[in-house]
């Protein structure tokens, strides 16, 4: 007989790494619509899990307001995550790109049951079919960099395919930095991928990644990217902020040519009086992955994830794109509370994901 119920790993009450505890809960209901049902082979654990976790994420105002219902009704447990990668049980009636069987990675749902779980409802619109050339824990690695940062500098900064300029990344050791630097050098082709890193580790890591130039945010920026003395014909026109953006928007607005575009993920306050903004009519944006089904889609392409994750299968399996993942545990409990400590240290290079077949004690979601 097969059982009603599964392990997940969440919350439930919003907290300290602690609050994260395993939980048998009911396996989700069957599939409607564009949903999936995934069996969880691997996740990834991203900054916005801590957050969620600790109760203070705030990219959107009402954030909490939509997901109290996780917490407040029954199992009352908030199960976290967003990365994932597994295979595909059940499809709902208007699926058009999957079928039982298919491994898949995707990204899930902001204010739904997340992949800390066994089992999983996926909307299909942001999944593809796993890459070849990966295992299920390097797929998991993938998805919410990869099209946070295609959306990021396609959509948001609008850069076009060999476009004769330059970007600067802000923190391009970390899991975002590393894959924006890979898909504006090696898919958009950009001559110049200018990255901040500080530690001999990350600026090492940050060049494998596509970086043609590495600076230390630890020192002054803007002499140290003046100092590169790059082709007067190649512009500074793209900055792409993954880390402290009240920190960076002054020195990015000094050295960025007239007329260039500043992309941002991480929400912040900030006042742009004082700065170069204005004198040199430079356009900011921000960047929130979830916007899409959030906001119901609205003025948004439905399909471009799919299409993106699809494309993504495909630059992993001839190369153009190489998976940052540098750390996998046995996805249990305290292996996902141990990767929340060590991103909350600050000091993680690339991606670190979890898998059930990793080797590691605990029976998996337990």
């Amino acid at each position: 007989m097969t059982s009603s119920t599964m392990h997940a790993v969440g919350v439930t009450e919003y907290g300290a790494i602690a609050n994260l505890q395993p939980k048998q809960v009911p396996k989700p209901s069957k599939p409607t619509g564009r949903q999936m049902l995934v069996q969880v082979k691997a996740i990834s654990v991203n900054p916005i899990d801590l957050k969620v976790r600790a109760g203070t994420y705030d990219d959107p105002p009402d954030y909490y307001d939509r997901v109290k219902s996780l917490t407040r009704e029954s199992p009352n447990f908030h199960i976290i995550g967003y990365d994932g990668a597994g295979v595909v049980l059940e499809t709902g009636p208007d699926v058009k790109h999957f079928k039982a069987g298919d491994e898949v990675f995707y990204l899930g749902n902001p204010v739904l049951q997340g992949s800390y779980a066994e089992e999983q409802l996926v909307d299909e619109r942001h999944a593809g079919h796993k890459p070849e050339s990966v295992d299920f824990v390097q797929a998991a690695a993938m998805p919410l960099t990869y099209a946070t940062a295609s959306e990021s500098l396609i959509d948001r900064l609008e850069i076009k395919e060999g476009e004769k300029a330059a970007i600067l990344i802000i923190n391009g050791g970390g899991g975002m930095g590393s894959i924006a630097s890979q898909i504006a050098r090696h898919v958009l082709k950009l001559p110049v991928v200018i990255t901040t890193a500080s530690r001999p580790e990350t600026v090492q890591f940050s060049k494998k990644m596509g970086a043609t130039h590495v600076v230390n945010h630890r020192e002054d920026i803007v002499k140290q990217i003046k100092d590169l003395d790059l082709p007067a014909d190649v512009p500074l026109k793209y900055a792409y902020i993954t880390s402290r953006t009240e920190q960076y928007l002054f020195p990015i607005a000094e050295v960025l040519a007239p007329f260039g575009k500043i992309c941002s993920i991480v929400q912040a306050r900030f006042d742009m009086y004082g700065s170069q903004m204005m004198s040199k009519s430079l356009i900011f944006v921000w960047c929130w992955l979830g916007t899409g089904p959030y906001h119901h889609y609205f003025n948004d392409r439905e399909e471009k994830h799919h299409e993106w994750y699809e494309g993504l299968a495909k630059h992993l399996d001839d190369g153009t794109i190489k998976c940052h993942l540098m750390q996998r545990f046995r996805l249990t409990a305290e292996g996902i509370r141990e990767v929340h400590r060590r991103l909350e240290e600050g000091k993680a290079v690339g991606k670190i994901a979890l898998g059930v077949d990793e080797p590691g004690e605990g029976e998996a979601f337990c």
